[in-house]
């Protein structure tokens, strides 16, 4: 096969003198006429999510070897969660940009991703769309449910509500801690309906997983031989040339657009879903998501907005199951990794009787429309969102009340507990400055806690509004990804406590009480912060795109220098 050879000015040369550092993994000239595949391994004791991932390499590896093909694995950078300081989503687009170069540069004709926390699938398809070689992606999968005094757990939106109950002293140290041990107990990613879990779920819409790989718990047998099939799976993508581009159509991401709002998951589904489109050179807006939302109904009874967990969803048939339900409702002649349409993948297709509490019917769902509602109003001109389905406190769906403003994520963690902070459970909370450019990477912050007096008086959901994101696995009554945000000139950053939130979310409306006059004149006074710093950093603040258009970076987008996908 005709790869591209190291840039020595000599084609022979350069194929000369790979060969004979090849041999020392005890290839010969006959391996490299096979097709050459790639293997993104993204193993790391540091991001916990991804340590158990050396064994699916090896079945993955297996899987390439049986249909012919010659593996090779490679590193690529590896970010979780809990472990990046200030957040993954700073470096995602770092990792898009170090998986596509490494595709692109490599001599290899087709590239397995090795995904599983949050921000690396998505970071690993915009990377995949731009480098635009036969691609498959794989994540080490859902970790099994824990359980604590018969309570079924899930990471980690049992985090939250343990540590929230914990402050307002309604659960013990001693209970903390044993609460603690169970919350991960096994290898993988949140097996709740969280960004992990969102992410995998969209890539099987979208074409870029084998059927059913999303949800099989990570410890089951079923995984490893997933990964063997999806070895096999990448040299047919080769021998037929079949790329992220002919795979990811607009067709093919309203499709994941769609379960997404039936799984009613993650919001950062949708920053994620928008980046990975418009490096395809697909515009997808705000606007399709609340039109899709709106379209489609919430079928998949998943935690936080539902029930059960991903172990759960697994018995009842995964992804497929659910995609069967929505058939009337997708574009079902969409081309997938397996080289059929998502038709053909799901015509043996069905849910048991038995399952029907976790998989809803069309015309039987949890809820007539989807998971996510686009906001817009003076205080957002374009757009923010919110999960209505995760909010505890219905009520507050209609919410007018007072402003109560924190200027950054330093302010906030001083302030938030203060005995003396004049805040009641009818205050608006705002969280300025932690968007892509004011925090910067725009972190999961925007369950903004509750303050420790009001949970002691049995609060347990506010209103909060903020330029930033929030877990996946998190809830309440919580608005997000507020473009454009503070640090730009955004409204967001213009409001004062005290001033009066209008909140709607029928209506899909968020406004501030304020006049276009007293606008302007907070206007006037505002400066830009400067970008102060240097490196990574610095470059991300001054190319970063807002959330409503995907937060990547502007010189990463399709160019017209022949670098573009066609």
């Amino acid at each position: 096969m005709k790869r591209k050879g190291t840039a020595y000015g000599d084609e022979g040369f350069s194929e000369f003198i790979k060969m004979a550092f090849r041999r020392h993994l005890g290839h010969d000239e006959s391996d490299y006429e096979k097709p050459v595949i790639g293997i993104a391994n993204t193993f790391s004791e540091v991001n916990r999510c991804h340590s158990h991932l050396e064994p699916i390499v090896d079945a993955i590896k297996d899987g390439i070897i049986m249909a012919g093909g010659t593996p090779l694995e490679f590193p690529t950078i590896s970010i979780g969660e809990m472990f990046t300081s200030p957040t993954t989503m700073l470096y995602r687009n770092l990792v898009a940009m170090d998986t596509e170069e490494m595709i692109s540069a490599q001599p290899i004709d087709g590239v397995v991703l090795l995904g599983g926390c949050d921000k690396m699938a998505p970071a690993q398809l915009m990377g995949a769309a731009s480098a635009n070689k036969p691609a498959i992606l794989f994540t080490g999968g859902p970790m099994n449910n824990g359980e604590y005094k018969g309570r079924t757990l899930g990471a980690c939106s049992d985090c939250r509500y343990f540590w929230q109950e914990y402050k307002a002293g309604t659960v013990s140290d001693e209970e903390i801690n044993d609460i603690n041990k169970q919350l991960a107990p096994t290898a993988g990613h949140c097996m709740v309906m969280g960004s992990a879990s969102t992410i995998s779920s969209c890539s099987e819409a979208l074409g870029m997983m084998l059927p059913g790989a999303a949800a099989v718990p990570a410890t089951f047998n079923e995984r490893m031989n997933l990964a063997r099939q999806t070895g096999k799976t990448i040299v047919d993508q080769v021998r037929n040339n079949l790329t992220p581009s002919k795979i990811m159509t607009k067709k093919s991401f309203e499709n994941a657009m769609k379960l997404l709002m039936a799984i009613g998951g993650s919001t950062n589904a949708v920053i994620h879903l928008i980046a990975i489109a418009k490096r395809l050179n697909i515009e997808i807006t705000l606007d399709d998501f609340d039109r899709i939302s709106s379209e489609t109904p919430f079928i998949g009874n998943l935690r936080p907005a539902g029930k059960y967990q991903m172990q759960d969803l697994y018995f009842a048939g995964g992804i497929p199951a659910i995609l069967k339900e929505l058939e009337g409702l997708l574009h079902m002649d969409e081309l997938t990794v397996t080289g059929k349409s998502l038709k053909e993948n799901l015509k043996d297709v069905a849910v048991e009787p038995e399952y029907r509490d976790v998989i809803r019917t069309v015309s039987d769902p949890l809820h007539k429309d989807g998971g996510i509602v686009v906001l817009k109003g003076n205080l957002t001109p374009d757009g923010a969102i919110i999960k209505p389905k995760a909010v505890i406190n219905k009520k507050m769906l209609k919410h007018r009340g007072k402003a109560v403003v924190f200027t950054s994520l330093d302010d906030m963690e001083e302030r938030i507990n203060d005995p003396e902070l004049e805040v009641d459970e009818n205050s608006v909370l705002i969280l300025q400055n932690a968007g892509p450019v004011g925090a910067p990477g725009m972190p999961e912050a925007g369950m903004i806690p509750i303050p420790n007096k009001l949970l002691k008086q049995g609060i347990r959901d506010m209103v909060r509004i903020s330029d930033c994101r929030m877990s996946g696995t998190a809830f309440g009554t919580v608005i997000l990804h507020v473009a454009p945000e503070a640090a730009v000139g955004g409204p967001i950053g213009l409001v004062k406590t005290g001033d009066i939130i209008n909140l709607d979310v029928d209506k899909k409306e968020l406004n501030v009480e304020i006049s276009e006059e007293e606008f302007a004149q907070r206007k006037a006074g505002w400066t830009q912060p400067e970008n102060h710093g240097r490196g990574y950093e610095w470059l991300y603040r001054k190319h970063v795109l807002q959330a409503n258009e995907g937060c990547d970076f502007d010189f990463m987008l399709p160019t017209n220098d022949g670098r573009e996908n066609t």
